[in-house]
């Protein structure tokens, strides 16, 4: 075991040895290591298949750029498919396989796709298969989608948790390498709230995997000095495991904390993964930068990997990715990883330096002007094919081909609100542009500057520069000494008379298809990208952009620059669905919020329904009703003959106050609320921006500068919503503040010709509800039950005589029973919404069915409401379009049906007798039905051609969904007491 382990190398604890399988094999690595250090320190290369031809491949990098070395981990309901196996933690007993693969991994017998080559280029699967057209679905099809994908999951439910959470903090640093930790230790000591975000589990960055100085020790070790003097600040919160992967309005940040991953049993109060919403004054991106390829013949193979991973593996894992390295670069950066591995005692075979000036350093087989042209290795390499600037070839026996093309910074989290990066000839790179997300700004490697001094002191002046802004006063930091040297490169891409030469190592994208998809005319990067689909793997292009974007300006003679990048979007890396969903899964996918009587109506026969994110009670049921009909009837009959309870807590309450609230109402009401009288109610209908009703409610008001507005339950939060956006956006000059207080109050509607005795029992006695002291459409505070602050609201929504009381929530379940204890003797019973439904259906209230989002004011017989209104309010223009005003349109009707007892259904459609049901002959629709026990009738709620002239009319209520064809008659929607006298006694 551990064959290639190198000693005296490596920051892992070799005094905890961590046991773990790779494809039921067992194996050994050590706390530190990640899968793919300690694979490859067992000797195995070959970790997986790619996507489209199954080519061997092992890990291409050491970081979350990895495209190749993607593995199954964890058993069972626990697997985790896709994962990069350079990026995760190993622990004790973890289980790791390949996938895509049939048969073994070294016997994969779909690698005959890799035989038929010359038929999968490019897009093969637009110009294939096209032949007879009726393979497609039946044959062609299914074999294509049999063979895609990558990983599989386990198909369980997944039993891990995630969570969700949100911090504050003056300056986010991203990325916790020389720059970011700079950046942190200037910040930190001048006291401003700092978080610092790290992707990997150790920061330090490209410290912990070079062996050069900083401040005259080893870079690893001034990183660990520099870490442990953040974590004892109180201001500094250190977040390793933690990618930033999105950057969003408002100095928002999404980040994923991977905090149980790395343990092979996760705690039962820790969840696997957390989503964070960082929400920063400032920012500074200090990602670093991802190393490239050079693109040559067979590249992909098992051994041949990036120069700057090659030096990771060796001098953060201690493991020797191979006993032979040949080294291909075109800059100064590759030579590090020839002279690393030669301090190690490791073999360098060769240097192949693509620039022709490059000078021979002692102890090395130097080929300036040369390139690796090839590699030979079934599983993995074991020979590399050396072309002289001569054009003549030799062999050179490698295990190893390390490969650096240069570097690209990490530009990625710039770009997500639109900045295009800007080309940079010195370093054959991109870099961030001139208009970065606001707040945010850039510092080290992902600005270009590679040297580590340079990443200290830009770490530094960043911050300095950010604290400034913040009102700090920045302390005078002395950056510690070292490395300086500039990294000299030459642009190279790819090798001459290269045919599959992988740029995408894990969609199978080689040189050959950028020139077929120029040659079709896509020479646009988007277009390129989609139709050789490079880029759009896990990786997400990381390594392979730049050089097929370099590839393609030369196809096309333009350069870099004007060739330009594809667009990046968050998720940096890929982000799970689970970690997204959070809590919100199974029961909780939808908070069930229970109303505050809730206990009390399960306990006397409620039925309940889910009423938005509420659960309603439908209907009490009693002992001899046979089914809900009967419930509901008498639940309608009770409350219109002695008085019924229904708990009306789930409509949106919202507290608006301010000395400009009244005007506020009146802009986003159609109809006017400033000279409403302290102490009344009014009716309100609220207009989207298009002249379509969008809710409506009652708004109170209670005093000059405070009003109560409720809402329809459905709407509640989309007012919410709606208020807000006027109030900051639209009218930030109004004086006004909003509040929901929808689960504050607990409101219960009491309804019935013994409504009022039945409140004067629980009242307070110094409060006088006779019709004179609170009429109609009137409010006021009160008390309850000697001392329990209440308000209590005239209103009907059943036609009776009516009010609401509200009571803070916390005594709503005894609110409940004390009513109903209190209307014993007046044979009061509680009532459910479908009762409620019958009795707005009887009094032609509009209700959800109603407000559809196609209904106008005028549609709803409200035409006139606030007609004599001279201010603006939302919606007022766009409500006298011409087609909204046009004569013919549906309006509000009542129907009954002529044979009381033929049951109609909702949605069914009003048509003349004898007419055919089409397009041209639909008279409208009905919304709303029930029976009514006070008609003893089938009634309805519908919307009518020229309604108003068509009182008494009889027409068909056809339905072609329920197959009934019914005779009703129109009528006013008033059906019960259309004179209001019962509301008003």
């Amino acid at each position: 075991m551990q064959a290639n382990r190198v000693e005296g190398r490596g920051l892992i604890d070799r005094d905890a040895p961590l046991n773990f399988r790779f494809n039921h094999e067992k194996m050994q690595g050590y706390a530190g290591d990640t899968v793919a250090s300690a694979l490859l320190a067992n000797g195995q290369r070959l970790m997986g298949r790619s996507f489209k031809y199954h080519r061997p491949r092992g890990p291409l990098s050491a970081g979350p750029e990895e495209p190749s070395a993607l593995l199954t981990i964890g058993r069972y309901e626990h697997e985790d498919p896709n994962v990069r196996a350079t990026v995760r933690e190993l622990y004790d007993g973890l289980r790791a396989r390949s996938q895509n693969h049939r048969g073994s991994l070294e016997r994969d017998f779909m690698a005959v796709t890799d035989l038929m080559n010359r038929f999968f280029g490019a897009g093969f699967y637009y110009k294939t298969f096209m032949w007879p057209a009726k393979f497609w679905e039946s044959l062609y099809e299914p074999i294509i989608r049999a063979a895609a994908g990558l990983g599989a999951l386990p198909g369980d439910n997944d039993p891990s948790q995630y969570e969700h959470g949100c911090r504050h903090c003056d300056l986010l640093i991203i990325g916790a390498g020389p720059t970011g930790l700079m950046a942190a230790l200037t910040a930190g000591r001048a006291g401003a709230r700092v978080i610092l975000a790290d992707e990997d589990f150790l920061m330090g960055g490209r410290l912990n995997a070079e062996s050069h100085e900083v401040g005259g020790m080893a870079g690893s070790a001034w990183a660990a000095q520099a870490v442990a003097e953040l974590a004892a600040m109180p201001n500094v919160r250190l977040m390793p495991r933690t990618t930033v992967f999105g950057v969003y309005d408002g100095g928002v940040y999404g980040a994923l904390e991977r905090v149980g991953e790395h343990q092979a049993e996760i705690p039962a109060d820790l969840p696997r993964q957390c989503m964070w919403k960082l929400v920063a004054k400032r920012a500074i991106l200090c990602a670093g930068a991802i190393e490239r390829s050079i693109a040559f013949e067979n590249n992909d193979r098992p051994g041949i990997m990036l120069a700057g991973a090659a030096r990771t593996y060796l001098n953060r894992y201690g493991v020797a990715a191979g006993k032979s390295v040949a080294v291909f670069t075109n800059n100064d950066d590759g030579w590090r990883t020839a002279e690393d591995f030669r301090d190690a005692g490791l073999d360098v075979a060769v240097v192949a330096d693509a620039r022709a000036d490059a000078k021979e350093r002692d102890g090395f087989r130097t080929i300036a002007g040369g390139v690796i042209a090839d590699s030979v290795g079934r599983l993995g390499v074991h020979t590399a094919t050396i072309r002289h600037k001569t054009g003549t070839e030799d062999s050179v026996r490698a295990d190893l081909i390390a490969v650096s093309g240069g570097w690209s910074p990490a530009v990625h989290l710039t770009c997500h609100q639109g900045c295009k990066p800007v080309w940079r000839e010195d370093i054959a790179a991109f870099v961030p542009g001139a208009n970065p997300p606001q707040g945010l700004t850039v510092a080290g490697a992902a600005q270009g500057d590679f040297s580590t001094s340079a990443c200290l002191a830009g770490g530094a002046s960043a911050a300095q520069a950010a604290l400034a802004d913040l009102g700090f006063e920045a302390p005078a930091m002395e950056t510690p000494e070292a490395e300086d040297g500039a990294t000299m490169i030459t642009p190279f891409w790819k090798v001459e008379g290269c045919q599959r030469a992988w740029l995408d190592h894990q969609n199978d994208v080689t040189v050959k298809d950028i020139a077929m998809s120029y040659k079709e005319g896509f020479k646009s990067v988007e277009h390129m990208k989609r139709y050789t689909t490079l880029g759009m793997a896990t990786d997400q292009g990381k390594t392979a952009n730049v050089p097929a974007i370099a590839l393609m300006a030369e196809l096309t003679g333009k350069s870099i620059q004007e060739t330009g990048t594809t667009v990046f979007r968050p998720p940096y890396t890929p982000v799970p669905i689970g970690a997204f969903g959070g809590r919100h899964r199974g029961k909780h996918f939808h908070p069930t919020r229970l109303t505050p009587s809730h206990d009390w109506a399960a306990a006397n026969g409620g039925d309940f329904v889910e009423a938005g994110l509420w659960l309603r009670t439908q209907w009490f049921r009693q002992g001899s009703e046979k089914g809900w009909r009967d419930s509901v009837d008498r639940e309608v009959v009770t409350t219109r003959s002695k008085v019924g309870v229904c708990d009306v807590t789930t409509l949106g309450k919202i507290d608006i106050q301010g000395a400009d609230a009244g005007e506020f109402l009146d802009r986003v009401y159609q109809n006017g609320f400033s000279k409403l009288a302290v102490g009344k109610c009014r009716y309100g209908l609220m207009l989207r921006e298009d002249g379509i009703v969008m809710d409506d409610g009652t708004s109170a008001r209670f005093a000059e500068d405070h009003y109560v507005m409720t809402t329809t339950t459905a709407k509640a939060g989309q007012v919410m919503r709606h208020l807000e956006f006027c109030r900051q956006c639209l009218w930030p000059d109004l004086d006004v503040a909003l509040i929901s207080t929808t689960e504050q109050w607990a409101q219960y509607a009491v309804a019935g010709p013994h409504a009022r005795d039945l409140l004067r029992k629980v009242l307070d006695a110094e409060h006088d509800i006779s019709n004179d002291a609170l009429p109609y459409m009137g409010c006021a505070e009160v008390t309850v039950c000697g001392g329990v602050k209440a308000r209590i609201f005239r209103l009907s929504f059943s036609g009776e005589l009516a009010y609401e009381i509200a009571v803070p929530c916390r005594y709503g379940h005894d609110m409940m029973e004390v009513l109903m204890k209190a209307g014993e003797e007046f044979g009061a019973e509680p009532y459910g919404t479908e009762a409620l439904g019958v009795m707005r259906i009887e009094k032609g209230h509009a209700a959800g069915n109603e407000l559809d989002g196609r209904t106008t004011a005028g549609d709803l017989g409200m035409g006139r409401l606030g007609a004599k209104k001279n201010t603006d309010f939302i919606g007022k223009t766009m409500a006298q379009r011409e087609g909204l005003q046009a004569e013919d349109r549906a309006v509000m009707v009542g129907l009954k049906t002529v044979e009381p007892t033929a049951k109609i259904g909702g949605g069914a459609h009003f048509l003349e007798k004898g007419a055919e049901p089409t397009l041209e002959t639909d008279l409208g629709w009905i919304a709303s039905v029930a029976w009514s026990p006070e008609l003893n009738n089938y009634i309805g709620i519908g919307f009518l051609k020229h309604g108003k002239d068509r009182m008494g009319d009889r027409l068909r209520a056809w339905d072609g969904v329920r197959g009934t064809d019914i005779e009703v008659e129109i009528c006013s929607p008033h059906m019960v007491d259309p004179e209001g006298e019962r509301l008003r006694g």
